[in-house]
């Protein structure tokens, strides 16, 4: 692919990211004293990659606004962290059934179009989370369909968007380059829990929604700036069916990292992932603090340690040990995870959650770089559909265990348990 402004804004037919490397501006000279330390940013060089960077900055924030409006509506409804795990299966199933899905589709279409048709998808969800705030529905039922059906745009898009990284930066630079695009993912998880929690009170659940619409447009025009980026080699058109999906299944079995990447990821979100037991800490457990305000504190904490990660990953980035940085940062989570459920003090348990964040930001920055670079570009979108589940799933069935576990046995004995 031409990195020409010009090329990447006219959809045309994208070459392997090895052409890249020959076309992109030359590398700046090494980097001394503490810029060594500072975050790798030589993929913002490429215009294509540049764009779908940048687009994320804007609509990261306003997703989470309703990844926090969500489980807030639920729980003034119900008054209940276990009917939070609950919702979380609602959009769970549709998820991981359309991100395998979605993988093998990502595999066989132009993924630039895969991905404007599940952005605008996406998009309609959120006007229709904000209608039925805006009517004052206040149904349990109808939040958790809006959700599945969410998610399911969710599961069709991530794989493709995920997959097409490897098409737009040298494969040199994919540690990098997903330290980059996390940063700015996290940067959202930071910025829009808060937001959300200075917004509430003002605007109101409606408006939080009608946000994250809105933003979701910026994404739909970027995505359609991109070139068009269909199989490579001319790949004859196939369906993307079962047999698709199982071929990926079998590709991960016979690559042993991939496997063993995927399952320290599984273990470390479904036991160390307490985000459904947040509403109730903030309400009953810091009680000397206002109840939204601390909740955005939680919901932005391991954020706040990603994003801290990400800016300082020249420490990281460049590491080699791919497979040793994954295990070591699961052991560090485990760690920091522990530590919050111990914790009565708000301040001293969103320290723990940041910790957690910079351990989070190494695991992900190293297993996605494994995933791209481990699997060949025919794969890569079943590789990422995979990936997607795992990421993604694992905190909505942590959501499950945490949100029954808590109703249970109390919120801090769950998370430290």
């Amino acid at each position: 692919m031409d990195t020409s402004e010009s090329s990447s804004t006219d959809p045309g037919t994208a070459t392997p990211a090895a052409e890249n490397a020959e076309t992109a501006p030359a590398d700046p000279p090494p980097r001394h004293g503490w810029r060594r330390w500072a975050m790798d940013t030589r993929p913002l060089r490429i215009p294509a990659y540049r764009r779908l960077w940048t687009s994320t900055i804007v609509t990261a924030v306003g997703s989470q606004l309703t990844a926090v409006t969500v489980p807030k509506q639920i729980y003034d409804i119900t008054h209940s962290s276990a009917w939070v795990g609950y919702a979380s299966i609602a959009g769970l199933v549709p998820m991981v059934a359309f991100a395998l899905w979605g993988g093998a589709v990502a595999d066989t279409v132009d993924r630039r179009k895969l991905m404007l048709v599940t952005n605008t998808g996406i998009a309609v969800t959120s006007l229709l989370f904000w209608a039925q705030a805006f009517t004052g529905l206040d149904s349990v039922p109808v939040l958790m369909v809006l959700l599945a059906v969410q998610q399911a745009f969710f599961g069709l898009n991530s794989p493709a968007r995920s997959a097409s990284v490897a098409r737009l930066v040298p494969e040199a630079e994919l540690p990098a380059a997903n330290a980059l695009g996390t940063t700015v993912m996290q940067t959202g998880l930071v910025a829009g829990p808060l937001l959300a929690s200075a917004l509430m009170p003002v605007v109101g659940l409606p408006e939080l929604y009608l946000i994250d619409a809105l933003a979701l447009c910026v994404t739909v025009w970027a995505v359609f700036r991109l070139p068009a980026l269909p199989p490579l080699g001319g790949t004859a058109a196939r369906r993307a069916g079962v047999r698709e999906i199982a071929a990926g299944f079998r590709y991960i079995t016979g690559h042993q990292v991939l496997l063993m990447s995927f399952l320290a990821d599984i273990v470390a979100m479904v036991f160390g992932m307490p985000r459904a037991l947040f509403p109730e800490l903030a309400a009953e457990t810091y009680v000397s603090w206002d109840p939204d305000f601390a909740l955005g504190l939680l919901f932005a904490a391991v954020p706040v340690g990603a994003v801290l990660g990400g800016l300082f990953s020249g420490v990281f980035s460049r590491a080699r040990s791919h497979g040793w940085m994954v295990i070591g940062a699961v052991v560090a989570w485990g760690l920091a995870i522990a530590g919050f459920g111990l914790s009565g003090n708000l301040w001293m348990a969103v320290a723990f959650l940041a910790a957690a964040g910079v351990a989070d930001m190494v695991s992900m920055v190293f297993r996605g770089a494994i995933l791209l670079s481990a699997a060949t570009d025919e794969m890569r979108g079943r590789m990422q559909g995979v990936f997607t589940v795992v990421v993604a799933g694992g905190p909505r069935l942590a959501d499950v265990l945490h949100g029954t576990a808590g109703a249970a046995f109390g919120t801090r004995a769950a998370v430290a348990g």
